[in-house]
């Protein structure tokens, strides 16, 4: 017999062992009376505009993913989706300033509003996931704010919500269009800022600890100014407790021929290990 405490010591160990890993999921499920232990897929994409259009794209094995987190996407409530997607995501959030562009979460497991206070920052949804962690989902705005627009924006809304973020264990995850490259001397709400805040609150970036690389020396870009691939940048991201991280198998970033024709930004794929209720 697979016994939990035995799962969840060899599912938090190194990403090599992911062989291992759907080993143990597959005897696991076939162990009655313990949780179901599954795969949870995670995406955040920028798809922007007209998700409505485009969410058929973001099908993975024909399947689509447990939850998304979308910027500049539509109002479920205003903008009428098709019905396969109506029937895949059942849990809904929404957030912004235009029926057509706005953040949106959409899931397939239970997600209950956290209801934390944006003060008119722009954009954030804050919710819990099936009662086992909170997601922050992001899109950094300019805001009309010619001093705190972009990464300003996620430093506030760390500084307002810092003991909601530090208390319990989270992923914050989306485009905060924002890089260490364009940090400023003078300024202490740069991008190497907020990523320091995060850090003291053992929350780190899964793209940056999995791939072993630094803050503004990224290899993979999620975004092509002008879809030139000139132009590239690393400006999304997906920040998490170090707990959570551990339940990583692996993550990927869209390829910019397979997603160019549809976004300037390329689409952040995760695939988390998490014990499910049947």
């Amino acid at each position: 017999h697979v016994l939990e405490r035995d799962v969840i010591f060899i599912l938090s160990t190194k990403k090599q062992e992911s062989i291992l890993k759907r080993s143990l999921i597959l005897k696991l499920n076939k162990v009655t009376g313990l949780e179901r232990y599954n795969i949870m897929r995670i995406v955040t994409w920028n798809c922007n505009g007209a998700f409505r259009k485009k969410y058929s794209r973001l099908k993975i094995d024909d399947k689509y993913p447990d939850i998304l987190v979308i910027q500049e996407c539509e109002n479920p409530k205003v903008v009428k989706y098709p019905l396969e997607f109506e029937h895949e995501y059942k849990y809904k959030l929404w957030v912004g300033g235009n029926k057509n562009k706005g953040l949106g979460i959409f899931s397939k497991i239970e997600i209950i509003e956290n209801n934390w206070d944006s003060e008119n920052l722009k954009y954030f949804i804050s919710c819990n996931i099936d009662n086992k962690f909170n997601l922050l989902g992001i899109w950094s705005h300019q805001a009309d704010s010619p001093t705190f627009k972009y990464i300003g924006q996620i430093w506030k809304y760390i500084r307002l919500h810092k003991n909601n973020i530090s208390s319990k264990d989270i992923m914050l995850i989306g485009d905060f269009n924002s890089n260490k490259i364009w940090d400023v001397w003078d300024r202490w709400w740069n991008h190497s800022d907020v990523v320091d805040k995060l850090n003291k609150m053992n929350i780190l970036s899964f793209y940056h600890k999995y791939y072993e690389q630094e803050q503004g020396e990224e290899l993979t870009p999620t975004y092509f100014h002008w879809k030139k691939l000139e132009k590239e940048f690393h400006i999304d991201y997906v920040f998490g407790s170090e707990k959570i991280y551990k339940n990583l198998q692996n993550m990927e970033i869209g390829q910019y021929d397979n997603w160019i024709d549809v976004s300037d930004h390329m689409p952040m794929i995760l695939n988390m290990n998490f014990i499910l209720k049947k």
